[in-house]
């Protein structure tokens, strides 16, 4: 699917999405509160497991669309960063959407695994690029992943209990960069970043080094949820959430229990997603 195309699937999506939190909110703070209790496991584990709730939502609230979870054995096949892949039903359109749950602060947009982002602007040696410099390199191959990515991001604040469903706008950054900015290494930063502003010289994103040496947190393309809010769509608002304990005790028994009885909790979670589809015709 072309780029435009998938881009435009995707904002439909996202449109039916946040239509559906605005008439039933209690959906998606159930699905956003079990998510993120899975912090109180490991500070990792909500992350992976937002992937296959993410999906599950989809595919049992939303009509007219269904959805599929990579998985990280294709990890190596992939064409392009994805974590889940949804179809719409009616127009038969499949597009790919990574998914971030983040806390609030620092988000990483892509990782740039091929390293040719920040070479492409190192290659400027210039600590200001602006103009048509600025436009060439953004409309480089090299950048494909800005103008690609379908970013949904799950954004915590751990300290409030709160958290957001957003939407990083990639097109319309695109549209309003004006300048870069190299900025020298600082504090423990051990790499120069690159960072990208519009023409009120507000932040909209940054490149970081993407080298062998470099760690997940150096490397690609980054935003920043606070400082760059421009340049985010919401479509929840921000949904206080709360830790489901219970659920760390289904997990657990359920690791040293037979598929037998998980097939019989299985039962009991379809009836309680049946109910809540019935609340939602009401």
């Amino acid at each position: 699917m072309p780029v435009s195309d998938a881009k435009r699937a995707f904002k439909d999506f996202t449109n039916r999405l946040k239509l559906l939190i605005q008439k039933r909110p209690d959906l998606i703070t159930i699905t956003l509160s079990n998510i993120f209790t899975m912090r109180l496991i490991g500070n990792k584990t909500h992350g992976d497991l937002a992937e296959i709730g993410i999906m599950e939502f989809v595919n049992q609230y939303m009509y007219d669309f269904n959805s599929v979870h990579v998985g990280k054995e294709l990890y190596r096949a992939k064409t392009q960063e994805e974590d889940i892949t949804i179809t719409n039903d009616l127009t038969k359109e499949t597009f790919p959407v990574s998914l971030k749950a983040y806390g609030i602060g620092f988000l990483q947009l892509s990782t740039d695994k091929e390293f040719k982002m920040f070479e492409r602007l190192e290659e400027e040696k210039k600590k200001r690029i602006e103009g048509q410099a600025a436009r060439d390199i953004i409309m480089s191959p090299e950048f494909r992943p800005l103008h690609q990515t379908n970013v949904l991001s799950l954004i915590y604040n751990e300290k409030n209990m709160k958290c957001n469903a957003m939407i990083f706008s990639n097109c319309r950054a695109v549209k309003e960069i004006s300048s870069i900015m190299r900025e020298s290494k600082m504090g423990k930063r051990i790499y120069p970043v690159f960072r990208f502003y519009d023409k009120d010289n507000r932040y909209i994103c940054e490149v970081r080094y993407g080298g062998k040496d470099a760690n997940a947190l150096q490397r690609g393309l980054w935003t920043h949820t606070k400082n760059g809010e421009y340049y985010f769509d919401s479509i929840s608002g921000w949904v206080d959430y709360v830790h489901n304990k219970e659920l760390i005790t289904l997990l657990s028994y359920a690791l040293v229990s037979e598929p037998t009885a998980h097939t019989q909790a299985l039962s009991v979670l379809k009836e309680n997603i049946n109910t809540l589809h019935r609340n939602k015709k009401q």
